[in-house]
């Protein structure tokens, strides 16, 4: 990778010094191009580029011949103004051409130029790319960067282990209820995600969650299994810091530092500072569920049960698109060319890592995460840490992703998380000082702790280092643990596992609403994820049959006399909830009751009507669970039952 980062000022001299005797690049550049065909929105990530991902069209000769491919392409740089016949000028910017790198996952070329371009260029080549009838989409292959988090100081971490999951107590107030309970630092916990109730029905057995990340390194309290089935999907030599570049086999963190050339004249500027490796991957994998639990030492995982497959898409400087959209590919059990298929395919697949652009579903990160959810895998992404709308960066704003913000141990949302209506759901990442204020002095329950590596550049083995950090990077492993528990519990009583919209829908609708509400601005999505509540309305509750928000349950059929129970999960801030049986034969009659299955006997409402057409409407409904129960007045067969809210925002 060749950014140049700060040799810009030198050659726009040198341009402007040539431009006596030589055609302007402005002059020769066509302001035309296709806007349904390109995305410029994450031009703004990086100062220069020299990769781009084009798909083209289906049945075009490019989408099938790579030298097709590259003979368009060169034309697009050539109608852009960055071929240039005979001899350059001394000081103008050296002629471009272009070659194939790979077809990637989800249908596009990885192309890639001779030299890096600067913003105006790659903006022009994009523009011209989009107008020719052979493409369907091209964007920039921008280097995406693991959530920026803010790290703990070393005076707030455990000094010592002492025995069960000792540190449990202490510094995990993240998985307790958020009942205002008091903690160790006199700080009233309202911003939990209730996990130890959730524990007494599941542990995330049976299920992998992907963890697109660093990496992960051995640690003493880390349950590593799947290391070497995970892999590196990281091909530039240069990010990965092999001798060559190519994807190898194993999920390890061989370190990400970048205090040492190449990458400290490269990599680094006033926004993203020379840093220590991060071995970010192994903090978020451990609270997803990779922390072993209950073993007497350190820290406890959300799921524990589950296995984490670690897949390193993040190294030096960060990470390219077209790895990490493979990678999400392959975690779910998608094929990608030259890499072994996945012998553990992920139901969670969680993604702390991010940067600018608007994601649309034409986007190949957006269609890789289709991929994946069409294969069953649930996509959790963290919103950011930028204080912005979350809508403007990626992979946050991909459709069918879950995007989560940060809360502190008051509920509030954390000073610095991203927001806005592509935020789905919000879970603790740490509000790093006192009552989650934007400054002040850290405290020990502003930060998400688990285990770390005490290496500066390359792990140390088996290590017994535990951290803190607070960012959106750790919101999202609460989201994704989570996810694993309902799935867990659903394999556990013999149901299938939910589809990633069934999932989001009940992580939304039993939400809990934070204490401190943020502004209409600001907003977190359907509130802080409740662990307990999410894996019960899951499963359902004794006999019931779980409903999902708005999606009408078919075809149910009863006895004269029979009862049936469904039950729906309504978050707080419903204005109405609409609950209906209709379609069949027969005759039924419908109750319905806030907190517990009713009868005849015992209803809050009630729909009797002659036939199968019930219907109750409860104005403002409390959140919780509610339940439907139908009776057969007569036998029938056939009939539809939906309970539909609008979630608040």
């Amino acid at each position: 990778m060749n950014n140049n980062v700060f040799r810009r000022g030198v050659l726009a001299a040198a341009l402007a010094a040539a431009m006596a005797s030589t055609v302007s690049f402005a002059a020769a550049v066509s302001p035309t191009g296709d806007p349904a065909r390109m995305d410029l929105t994450s031009l703004q990530g990086q100062p220069t580029f020299n990769r781009f991902i084009v798909t083209y069209r289906q049945g075009s000769s490019e989408r099938a011949n790579h030298a097709a491919a590259v003979q368009t392409a060169t034309a697009a740089l050539n109608r852009a103004g960055l071929v240039r016949a005979g001899r350059s000028v001394a000081g103008a910017p050296a002629s471009v051409s272009m070659r194939f790198q790979r077809k990637l996952a989800v249908g596009g070329d990885l192309l890639r130029t001779s030299r890096s371009l600067d913003r105006t260029e790659a903006e022009a080549l994009i523009r011209q790319l989009s107008t020719d009838p052979a493409v369907a989409y091209v964007v920039p292959d921008v280097m995406r960067h693991r959530v920026r988090d803010v790290a703990a100081s070393t005076l707030l971490q455990p000094q010592t282990v002492t025995p069960n999951d000792t540190y449990y107590a202490k510094y995990q107030w993240n998985l307790k209820a958020p009942d205002g309970t008091v903690t160790t630092e006199g700080h009233a916990n309202l911003g939990g995600t209730n996990v130890n109730n959730a524990w007494d029905l599941a542990d995330g057995t049976g299920v992998v969650i992907a963890v697109l990340d660093t990496g992960i390194t051995t640690h003493v309290d880390v349950d590593t299994s799947l290391g070497d089935a995970g892999y590196d999907f990281i091909v530039d030599s240069f990010v990965s810091g092999r001798a060559t570049d190519g994807r190898v086999p194993g999920g390890w963190d061989t370190g990400d530092w970048t205090t040492e050339e190449p990458w400290l004249t490269e990599c680094t500027d006033a926004t993203h500072p020379p840093e220590d490796s991060s071995w970010h991957g192994t903090h978020v994998a451990s609270t997803a569920g990779a922390e072993l639990t209950n073993n007497a030492r350190g820290m406890a995982g959300i799921a524990h049960g589950a296995k984490i497959l670690p897949v390193r898409v993040l190294g030096h400087c960060g990470g390219y698109d077209s790895d990490i959209n493979d990678a999400i590919v392959w975690a779910a059990g998608g094929h990608v060319d030259g890499v072994p298929d996945n012998t553990h395919p992920a139901k969670v697949i969680n993604l702390s890592l991010g940067g600018p652009g608007t994601c649309k579903a034409k986007d190949p990160a957006a269609q890789a995460v289709a991929a994946a959810n069409a294969l069953g895998a649930v996509v959790v992404v963290a919103a950011g840490n930028e204080d912005i709308d979350a809508s403007k960066t990626s992979p946050a704003s991909c459709p069918g992703v879950i995007t989560v913000a940060s809360t502190g141990i008051t509920s509030r949302r954390a000073f610095y998380s991203n927001y806005g209506k592509a935020v789905e759901i919000a879970a603790p990442g740490g509000g790093v000082y006192e009552n989650d204020a934007d400054s002040g002095t850290p405290v020990n329950d502003g930060f998400i702790w688990q285990a770390l590596n005490s290496g500066a550049t390359t792990p140390v083995p088996n290590d017994t280092l535990y951290g803190g950090y607070a960012g959106t990077s750790q919101a999202t492993p609460h989201v994704a643990g989570v996810v694993a528990l309902m799935q867990s519990a659903r394999l556990a009583a013999g149901m299938a596992l939910m589809t990633p919209a069934e999932v989001l829908a009940t992580l939304q609708q039993t939400a809990h609403a934070p204490s401190v509400k943020p502004p209409a601005n600001r907003r977190i999505g359907a509130g802080i994820v409740d662990a307990d509540a999410a894996v019960r309305a899951a499963v359902g509750d004794g006999d019931a049959t779980v409903l999902t928000n708005g999606v009408p349950l078919m075809g149910q059929s009863g006895s004269t006399g029979s009862s049936t129970v469904y039950m729906l999960s309504v978050p707080a801030g419903v204005h109405t909830l609409s609950l209906r049986a209709d379609g069949g034969r027969g005759n039924v009659s419908m109750y319905v009751k806030a907190g517990a299955a009713g009868g005849a006997s015992d209803y809050d409402y009630k729909s009797a009507r002659p036939g199968n057409r019930e219907s109750v409407v409860v104005p403002r409904p409390a959140a919780g669970s509610w339940y439907v129960t139908v009776v057969g007045e007569t036998a029938f067969t056939g009939m539809n039952v939906v309970g539909s809210f609008r979630a608040p925002r």
